[in-house]
């Protein structure tokens, strides 16, 4: 049987790595997608493409825009990515200044696009409303319009040849438990890349922390830094890009 064609949005990090995963499992072909949109973490790129390689996906596709030039980010501008993990201590407070304005809208609307020329139903996201930083476009609301847009705004939907389907398998999935899926799946996490502020590899190396790849290390200390690290924890192993 002809393996149906599946679009992949993939960064490289926990979530989208471990998205691929589940989609390889449930014998799609893969398409990856990924996103250099000149972002301060742009060392996700390497771990993108060291995970697609592993995981065997038919085609890796990096698109190359730069939203430094809307801005509006700690990620896409100077900024000063935070460290105070106030998210977690106040959950629903605010959106923190690591959202990128409509990010999740512009990836999946490059990921639709290819899905209909590969004539792919299904579109993959690793978006999470759980464990996450509180963005708006993590939201299954949202997938759920996007999926309703989608439909009504491609010529081979409005043929009648297929309706599009966004599918999220970890939105309502605690990090830990994403981890565990993922090590059943046997994916190698020390492939992934989490960190939003990498901070250069100088010798002495940090005796905890590897992953120098691109002559960066992981900070430790933004949130996404430390919802990994509360999510291998609780987990109960030990995240592999630690030493």
């Amino acid at each position: 049987m002809e393996k149906k064609n599946a679009v992949v949005l993939l960064s490289g990090g926990v979530d989208s790595s471990t998205v691929l995963a589940f989609a390889k499992s449930q014998g799609y072909e893969l398409y990856a997608l990924t996103f250099d949109y000149n972002q301060k973490h742009k060392r996700e790129l390497d771990s993108a493409k060291m995970v697609s390689y592993t995981l065997g996906v038919k085609k890796h596709l990096v698109i190359k825009f730069d939203l430094r030039e809307i801005g509006g980010s700690a990620l896409t501008s100077e900024m000063e990515v935070p460290k105070t993990s106030s998210f977690i201590l106040h959950p629903s407070s605010f959106i923190p200044a690591t959202y990128v304005p409509a990010r999740n809208t512009i990836f999946l609307s490059f990921g639709l696009a290819w899905a209909e020329v590969l004539e792919a139903e299904n579109i993959f996201i690793g978006a999470n409303a759980v464990d996450y930083s509180g963005y708006p476009d993590c939201r299954p609301e949202y997938l759920k319009a996007f999926e309703a847009m989608a439909n009504l705004a491609t010529k081979i939907s409005v043929e009648g040849r297929f309706r599009f389907k966004i599918n999220a398998p970890l939105i309502y999935m605690k990090k830990s438990d994403i981890i565990k899926t993922g090590m059943a799946l046997g994916l190698d996490y020390s492939l992934t890349w989490s960190c939003y502020d990498p901070q250069p590899l100088t010798p002495p190396s940090p005796p905890l922390l590897k992953g120098g790849k691109g002559g960066v290390i992981p900070c430790g200390r933004c949130d996404s830094c430390v919802f990994r690290a509360m999510a291998f924890q609780e987990a109960g192993v030990k995240d592999p890009l630690l030493r």
